[in-house]
């Protein structure tokens, strides 16, 4: 995995580790659970600290960014609309142009395999160059 360069203070993967402690709960084991799926993945995935406090996974562009709130864990993928996604995985941010949203419950759990099946289809839409395309979801579910 690289590393984002940083001028001072903690790397984005120190703040990453800092950010899932103080979380202290399910949350954060979901999200590092899911760090750990997408560094699995993607080696020289790139972590970085943004948007005062969010994770983000970058590899020739954002991948995902990683959001804690009191009952979800998100994860956002900024290019989601132009992946396919034959699992289902993508449950939120259904409406949007760009981004798909993958919300995770307490208890719940995320198809290990399907998830990096979506982390290489992000990395490989990053590396081709290709711009994110409009794949709206139609009512009921479909494209």
């Amino acid at each position: 995995m690289k590393k984002s360069d940083s001028a001072e203070g903690p790397s984005a993967s120190e703040l990453i580790d800092n950010k899932l402690a103080e979380l202290g709960d399910w949350r954060g084991k979901t999200l590092g659970r899911m760090r750990e799926l997408i560094r699995e993945t993607d080696p020289e995935v790139v972590e970085e600290w943004k948007w005062m406090g969010t994770p983000v996974w970058s590899h020739d562009g954002i991948i995902c960014t990683g959001e804690s709130y009191t009952s979800v864990v998100k994860l956002t993928f900024a290019k989601g609309a132009s992946l396919n996604d034959p699992a289902g995985l993508f449950n939120a941010s259904l409406d949007g142009n760009v981004r798909r949203a993958i919300d995770i419950h307490e208890g719940e759990a995320v198809d290990a395999a399907a998830f990096k099946a979506l982390i290489r289809a992000a990395v490989a839409l990053n590396e081709s160059g290709g711009k994110a395309r409009s794949r709206r979801v139609k009512p009921g579910g479909s494209q």
